[in-house]
């Protein structure tokens, strides 16, 4: 194992507090206080000695740090359940034709090992900072690991709600994290006890504790790290047991189980970096396996032999390619896993992909930063998919592995929101100048980063956070082209009825441009190439303005979407800002029950209930998510907030001048931004 992974794997909050601005200790526990919700962490069964944050004892003083057993949780008990347990499900996906010729379908898939926030006040429901690590690039993830844990604040990690929302909208499972660190680093030999213990009927109780989480939380299984040493055969065999009880169990609740190659069959940790006889039964006993850094290519060649020999496949071995120091920096030999000459030898395991925003100075994370830095690591030096830069040393997932994409069933519609801003915009005007963060409020967002066809000068293409139609950003297309320049947007199976439009939200910033919408009804001839495109006009404009397109003359179904610019005079900045594929235009209903659950000066906790069929689109569209105003004495509504859960919590209001008491507005938003009435609830100073 390398250092740099050690010093941050066990740095617990230490290390990961760098990744949030500092949050406010939790308070003690009042009647009816509302206090701030955060991602939810646990021991297995016993606690450290002492009190959690106190000189002498783990963790760090004034961290806000609960020390909870996972034996005990309930979650009838569970007073942040509403706020922590994701909505979106799953979405299917399919793998278009792919965008250049190196890139395989079938064959090397990505898993993400990403610490997201500290494990100890990381909030439920996104914060007031736009300084996150927001992904976006779902398309090339197969599996996404919430990492995290330490020996001082818990072992086990849930993941936030909004990260699996916007993992889920993309077609991405999500795994908590179950982190049994080395001696050296506080791990206590108990623990790892604990979480093998069995019952008087020989089960194992914590195995249907983790199922039972990640079912009540709406995740998708669990990533098992088992590092802490000085284990014996009898307990390597107890852990055999309890892998394959929690898969089996996972498997019944539809959930996964990736083991990580740490403790071998002996009971020892011995990193093996290779599927071999000290590991086989761990494999065996999940549906995955990450491979330790120390792998090497004979040995990777070997353990892809292995699996295959067992029946099972050679990409459900991740092999571990440590990017936290170095990200696109990083030196690997790309040939041992993903070779472009032969076929892939085993799947991909990034550890800390988050370097691209922990890598930028502290006073240079702007949005804008970190999303170019990000398109640099996940799309390759030429920042185009459709032709990657054969000279870069780094091999960025674009070149080896084909995307996908969800965009499947109509209404579709996106307003490219990343999930977090500068601002917050509805209709093009600023309704929040507050920064923030909250990824499940994200939308599904192009897959291709961004590919650019032109015979001349090719623009930069970016998401931008100086404007937008809603949410915090827009797509900004910003350059002197001298040809015109067709931009990829979504690749996409939308069926096409005799009602089907198009409809496109943009506006020109500087200089004059022609607008087209491209829309291709079938799939690229071959891989590589462009999509068989039509081009349909679409009024220029020059504030925010929404143009309906139908599809008049194309039957079938929408292969590719994406928009032809062509520059009567340069430079040109150009926005888009919304774009949807519908048939009507739904107004979802309404939420009820909409009140005030726990007050505490101006922290609120709310709550609703979804309106009476609104998952049901026989009888009412889908909710998408909620807002969340404030209706203040001057007439104008302040954005607070969104989110796709039933509860959700403000903190830090104060009185407007004269006001007895504030006043919110929640509504239900839908597919296509169409927004519900209005429900409100008074709450007294």
């Amino acid at each position: 194992m390398k250092p740099t992974r050690r010093t941050v794997l066990l740095a617990g909050a230490g290390a990961a507090a760098a990744l949030l601005p500092s949050l406010p200790a939790a308070a003690a526990p009042k009647a009816a206080a509302a206090l701030q919700p955060y991602a939810s962490y646990w021991y297995p069964d016993s606690l450290p000695p002492g009190t959690p944050g106190t000189p002498g004892t783990p963790g760090t003083p004034g961290t806000g740090i609960t020390w909870r057993s996972l034996k005990s949780w309930r979650a009838t008990d569970d007073p942040d359940l509403a706020f922590n347990a994701a909505s979106v499900p799953l979405a299917a996906r399919f793998t278009p034709t792919p965008a250049n010729a190196t890139a395989r379908t079938g064959q090397a898939r990505i898993q993400s090992l990403v610490s997201f926030g500290p494990t100890a006040s990381n909030p439920s429901q996104g914060s007031a900072t736009a300084d996150y690590y927001a992904l976006t690039h779902w398309a090339y993830i197969d599996e996404l690991v919430f990492w995290g844990g330490s020996s001082g604040e818990g072992l086990i990690l849930a993941p936030n709600a909004p990260i699996v929302d916007a993992a889920h909208r993309h077609g991405v499972p999500v795994l908590g994290n179950v982190f049994l660190p080395p001696a050296a680093y506080g791990g206590q030999l108990q623990w790892t006890r604990d979480l093998v213990q069995r019952d008087t009927a020989g089960r194992y109780p914590l195995a249907a504790q983790l199922v039972a989480v990640a079912s009540a939380y709406g995740f998708d299984g669990w990533f098992v790290n088992a590092e802490t040493g000085g284990g014996d055969t009898a307990l390597g065999t107890a852990m055999q047991g309890f892998m394959r009880e929690l898969k089996s169990l996972a498997a019944a609740a539809g959930q996964r189980v990736t083991w990580y190659d740490s403790m071998t069959v002996n009971g020892a940790v011995s990193w093996q970096g290779a599927l071999n006889a000290q590991n086989q039964a761990f494999f065996q006993a999940a549906d995955d396996m990450f491979v330790d850094f120390r792998w090497s290519a004979s040995g990777l060649a070997a353990s892809g032999t292995r699996a295959e020999q067992l029946g099972r496949s050679r990409y459900e071995l991740w092999a571990g390619v440590d990017v936290e120091a170095g990200g696109w920096n990083t030196s690997e030999n790309w040939d041992a896993i993903v070779p472009g000459d032969r076929p892939h030898v085993t799947s991909l395991g990034l550890y800390r992909p988050e370097w691209t925003r922990n890598q930028l100075p502290a006073d240079g994370r702007a949005p804008g930063a970190f999303h170019a830095a990000d398109d640099r690591f996940w799309t390759g030096r030429s920042l185009d998919p459709s032709r990657p830069d054969g000279t870069d040393s780094w091999r960025a997932p674009a070149v080896s592995v084909a995307d996908r994409s969800t965009v499947t069933s109509v209404p579709f519609a996106s307003v490219f929101n990343t999930g977090h801003g500068l601002r917050w915009y509805e209709e093009g005007v600023v309704t929040s100048d507050a920064p923030w963060n909250h990824l499940g409020l994200q939308d599904r967002l192009p897959s291709r980063r961004w590919v650019v066809r032109t015979e001349g000068e090719r623009p930069a293409v970016s998401f931008d956070f100086a404007d937008a139609w809603r949410g915090g950003s827009s797509v900004l297309v910003d350059g002197e082209p001298d040809a015109p320049v067709t931009v990829d947007l979504y690749a996409s199976r939308l069926p096409i009825t005799v009602d089907t439009v198009v409809e496109l939200t943009h506006r020109t910033d500087v200089g004059r441009v022609n607008v087209e919408l491209a829309i291709a009804t079938a799939e690229p001839g071959e891989v590589g190439t462009p999509p068989p495109y039509t081009y349909l006009p679409v009024n220029s404009v020059n504030g925010w303005h929404t143009v309906t397109v139908p599809l008049t003359g194309l039957s079938g179904t929408v292969h590719a979407i994406g928009v032809r610019l062509t520059a009567d005079e340069g430079p040109v900045k150009w926005r888009l800002g919304g774009l949807a594929v519908r048939d009507a235009r739904p107004t979802p209903a309404p939420p009820q029950g909409f009140r005030v659950t726990a007050a505490n000066g101006g922290d609120l906790r709310l709550a609703w209930h979804p309106a009476p069929g609104a998952v049901n689109e026989a009888t009412a569209p889908a909710t998408r998510h909620y807002t969340l105003h404030r209706l203040l004495p001057d007439g104008t509504r302040r954005f607070l907030g969104g989110t796709c859960q039933h509860a959700y919590f403000v903190a830090g209001l104060q009185p407007e001048q004269g006001e007895r008491a504030a006043r919110f507005e929640l509504r239900a938003v839908g597919e296509l931004y169409t927004s519900s009435a209005p429900v409100t609830v008074t709450h007294p100073w």
